[in-house]
């Protein structure tokens, strides 16, 4: 069992406030992408269209991506605030502090994850 006193919960949180600003700025600016696209066949040709089509899905995919990792972020977050930030959700053991630095929102420690 490894000690939770070793991780530097200030720096964690800074780097998670930090994602969660970029992940925020990036679904800003690409709102545009994820419009309807218009369907006029007499201002766009077919294949313009489908280009079109197939570009929007591609970004509510990355949309939906985002939001999901918003939400990691967002509970990474909550439990730094309630003092259960790295202990497994699952085992109730404590999640090596090497595993919370290369990823702040794991939720499990890596015996769980497997």
């Amino acid at each position: 069992m490894t000690n939770r006193s070793t991780i530097d919960l200030a720096a964690l949180k800074k780097q998670l406030l930090a994602q969660r600003q970029e992940i925020l700025a990036d679904a800003q600016s690409s709102e545009q992408a994820r419009q309807p696209v218009e369907l006029d066949q007499t201002s766009v040709g077919r294949l313009s269209r489908m280009d079109a089509l197939q570009d929007q899905a591609m970004a509510l995919e990355t949309d939906r991506r985002r939001h999901v990792e918003l939400q990691h972020i967002e509970s990474a977050l909550a439990r730094i605030a309630d003092g259960s930030f790295g202990e497994c959700q699952n085992c109730g053991e404590d999640i090596a502090p090497k595993r919370l630095q290369i990823d702040p929102t794991a939720p499990v420690c890596i015996d769980c994850a497997s």
